[in-house]
């Protein structure tokens, strides 16, 4: 309640890119496996997941900084923490731990950041599950060759989805964010994966689903245009829809807007910091990228706003500075005649 009652009030800052931040560790093999993974039997580096167990404090001084620029939602280290992905590094069986433990991470990380700013007085702050798309599609084959193969089930993805969505929840998230989603058959198996547990545990918590663009033609990998996306997803009672990553905000905006016309939800968008740069690296300034983020909010379309790929603390808060000033999109939606 207290998010939705917040949400109506104000535009929600969600924090940027994890990624970026670990980034600028600079890390290596040794920090990723800790004491624990010192022997463990293939390369680890890459999986920042595993920073939550091996380097918490890491995880956790980052949360903070995004919370000091201005973030009311944070998202958990959690983008490939199910054992679809965690197979790449041989550590399926750490999924409900990997993120109970970011999901811990995160907390602790609000809890720092309000007993330091008076927690009496601040505004609530609140932790969003991430809950990435898998590096497998359901909907497409991997194999040019064989087009009706898949690499992944329907089954096996709920499978891994409840999984990751136990820990988060154990850990104490406020909110599931299914996030960076290409393949809407992966996405509607996250969303089946979490009405179950909720059926479960007898619980319900706000759900925030993020589509990602591919490229100029405007659809989903899987081909969906931003109204096939949301028909889609509206099954679910989802407290918002949005897009995400791909795409920098000046060539994002189009595609939420769509979103913002026909969607009954709440409505969120975090673009990256431009288009990357021949070496993959993202130039795009805070001031720049504010600027253009600007035009989302002259336009009443968003409701929360943030960054993806690119983005750090100073994005963060050059784009809350300027969302300070607007109020938020209206929720109810006009249905044309």
């Amino acid at each position: 309640m207290k998010l939705e009652q917040l949400a109506k009030k104000k535009i929600l800052i969600l924090d940027g890119a994890m990624g970026t931040m670990i980034q600028r560790h600079k890390l290596e093999e040794e920090d990723f496996r800790g004491e624990r993974f010192k022997n463990h039997s293939c390369l680890v580096k890459g999986n920042n997941d595993l920073l939550s167990i091996t380097r918490p404090d890491i995880i956790e001084e980052i949360h903070l900084l995004y919370l000091e620029a201005g973030a009311d939602i944070i998202e958990t280290n959690t983008f490939n923490a199910q054992k679809i992905s965690l197979a790449d590094y041989q550590m399926e069986p750490l999924a409900y731990e990997l993120n109970f433990a970011s999901a811990q991470c995160a907390r602790k990380a609000i809890d720092t950041f309000l007993k330091k700013n008076n927690s009496s007085s601040a505004s609530p702050r609140f932790v969003a599950g991430a809950i990435g798309p898998t590096n497998r599609t359901a909907s497409l084959s991997p194999d040019v060759n064989d087009p009706g193969f898949r690499a992944v089930s329907y089954d096996q993805l709920v499978e891994a989805y409840r999984e990751q969505i136990l820990g988060l929840i154990d850990g104490g998230v406020d909110i599931l964010l299914v996030e960076t989603i290409f393949d809407t058959l992966n996405a509607k198996a996250a969303l089946y994966a979490i009405m179950e547990v909720f059926d479960e545990k007898k619980i319900s918590l706000p759900i925030m689903v993020s589509g990602t663009i591919t490229d100029a033609s405007g659809r989903t990998l899987s081909g969906q245009t931003p109204e096939a996306f949301f028909i889609s997803m509206s099954h679910a009672p989802l407290f918002s829809i949005g897009f995400n990553c791909a795409l920098g905000a000046e060539q994002l905006i189009q595609y939420v807007e769509i979103l913002s016309d026909q969607a009954d939800c709440f409505v969120s968008a975090y673009p990256n910091a431009g288009l990357p740069n021949a070496m993959g690296h993202y130039d795009q300034t805070p001031e720049e990228m504010a600027e253009l983020v600007k035009d989302y909010l002259d336009r009443g379309i968003v409701n929360i706003i943030g960054g993806c790929c690119g983005t750090t603390p100073e994005h963060i808060k050059a784009i809350a500075e300027i969302a300070a000033h607007y109020t938020p999109r209206k929720k109810e939606v006009a249905i044309a005649e």
